[in-house]
């Protein structure tokens, strides 16, 4: 599992992260790192969704493992609201420019 504030770095082409595989893959830009980010988001509202079911039917899911998935889906949540406000007021700004 990825993590969604992993994949949105900002970190110079040339250092590597621990695993040995570079930030920005070969010819991924800056929306194949976006789409990555809203996949990983996806991904953590369905195992919140999925744990938060196993507590409600009784299936031996405990109460701290659901808390913590639906945390971690809130955050990531959170942080991808943060990165389309920044992009819209991007866009706001490059639009009022006169060229």
């Amino acid at each position: 599992m990825s993590s969604p504030i992993s994949a949105l770095r900002i970190l110079p082409a040339e250092i590597q992260n621990a695993a040995g595989e570079s930030p920005n893959p070969a010819g991924a830009g800056f929306a194949d790192t976006l789409r990555g980010a809203m996949n990983d988001m996806g991904e953590l509202s369905s195992q919140a969704e999925t744990k938060v079911a196993g507590v409600l039917t009784g299936n031996g899911t405990d109460v701290h493992s659901a808390l913590i998935a639906v945390e971690k889906a809130d955050l990531s949540f959170q942080l991808m609201m943060q990165v389309r406000n920044k992009i819209v007021s991007a866009y706001q700004e490059i639009s009022r420019m006169q060229f």
